[in-house]
């Protein structure tokens, strides 16, 4: 069976399209600035050359469209027709506490993807396409772009299963202590304000990737799993379930990432709101989009610059790196003790754009935690993109680099519920 995954961003879309015979990519691709000038489709089919196709996409519906003639294209796509198509599996990022696993969608599905919309108020413009149109990022919560590539999806190939596939669902196994707030407890009653933790599809590919390489039961695997990248979180997975990670309401809590501020006293809002005379939007922007790093280092967001820079002898984006790396470090040590012995812990994992390719930044995080016996092999460490156990024969706890493939993970949920 060929599966369609498809990732819906505010102004953007990613997709891929996976023989599930084999587990394949045979097409993907990316739709950039939809509702905004300038739109265009990158798609490529393997073993055919790339293609660039610009072209005005004033809606999710229309850039669905248009994957769907990239995808087949007589000259340059995947398949001769629709019908080789068996389901679509979409990336929602909020479940709420509705869904703990990925579910076909129907008309109850998407009442409560809509409902869990009103869990981030100050970041669901009142009119979406407004807000697309001037190129304001819907997250922390995707929701409604999610929505318009269900509905685009349904409208186009109203023959094909959809499946939702939630970032928090596999979070939802943690317990109260590890998701309640220490706010007044009405406002996780009546508003479900409490810890959901995203990046669920990452950490759920790595815990079943590393049991096969571990040769252990999924149900088996304990992991500390290291999702890092310009968005960045932790997670503690016990017995194959996650019951603690470092996201909470919004992907803005936890790690300081590339731009999002991570964990500050939140008393810093207030006063930088009352000083700068800031509504809500304008507050939301700065810890959203100025912070993390980029606002430490004043260099960039993304990490690889702020490394070359370092390098060069700026002080400010060394700090940067050091600042991230402390945190990375204090989450993974509050972890270990979520198990009762530390040498019940098969692995930390590394992943993602970070993880996966700065050598340099998996050494410095592993070698400042010798104080629970983690060692670095450095040969073994130099290595990216690629699986590799990289602790040294006498580490206390194994240390492997994974690359995530959440499009898979999405895929395999699909194919299991269609």
């Amino acid at each position: 069976m060929k599966i369609l995954v498809i990732n819906c961003g505010s102004s953007s879309l990613k997709y891929q399209l996976i023989d599930m015979d084999n587990e394949n990519v045979i097409a993907k691709g990316l739709v950039e600035r939809i509702g905004i000038e300038g739109s265009r489709i990158k798609h490529e089919t393997i073993g055919k050359e790339k293609q660039v196709i610009e072209k005005p996409l004033a809606d999710h519906s229309n850039a669905i469209k248009s994957v769907i003639d990239a995808l087949t294209n007589s000259e340059f796509g995947a398949v001769s027709s629709l019908d080789e198509i068996g389901a679509v599996g979409h990336r929602v990022v909020h479940g709420g506490e509705d869904f703990s696993e990925s579910v076909v969608i129907d008309e109850k599905v998407m009442e409560a993807i809509e409902r869990n919309i009103e869990l981030a108020p100050l970041h669901n413009p009142p009119n979406i396409m407004e807000a697309i149109e001037r190129n304001i990022e819907l997250a922390p919560l995707h929701n409604p772009p999610n929505i318009m590539g269900i509905e685009a999806c349904q409208k186009l190939l109203p023959s094909i299963k959809q499946v939702a596939v939630f970032d928090t669902a596999f979070h939802q196994s943690m317990p109260p202590v590890n998701y309640v707030y220490a706010i007044p407890y009405k406002y996780y009653e009546e508003d479900k304000i409490r810890r959901y933790g995203f990046h669920g599809t990452s950490h759920k590919y790595l815990t079943h990737r590393m049991a096969e390489l571990l040769n252990k039961n999924v149900e088996e695997v304990n992991l500390i799993t290291c999702h890092l990248g310009n968005g960045s979180s932790i997670s503690a997975i016990k017995k194959g379930k996650s019951v603690n990670t470092s996201m909470g309401l919004t992907p803005l809590e936890g790690l300081p990432m590339g731009t999002r501020s991570g964990d500050i006293d939140p008393a810093i809002v207030t006063f930088i709101m009352d000083k700068e005379n800031l509504n809500t939007e304008e507050i939301s922007n700065i810890l959203n989009k100025e912070s993390g790093v980029l606002g430490i280092s004043g260099v960039s967001s993304d990490f690889r610059d702020i490394e070359e820079a370092a390098e060069a002898g700026n002080e400010r984006a060394q700090l940067a790196l050091d600042v991230f790396e402390d945190k990375v470090r204090k989450f993974i040590s509050s972890y270990i003790t979520e198990f009762e012995d530390i040498n019940k812990i098969d692995a930390i994992v590394f992943t993602a754009g970070l993880g996966e390719n700065s050598p340099e930044t998996r050494e410095h995080i592993i070698n400042k935690m010798s104080v629970f016996g983690l060692k670095i092999d450095k040969a073994k460490n130099n290595v990216r993109g690629k699986e590799q156990l990289i602790s040294s024969d006498d580490s206390s706890i194994k240390v492997f680099v994974v690359p995530t493939d959440e499009e898979m993970m999405i895929a395999r949920d699909t194919l299991s519920l269609v």
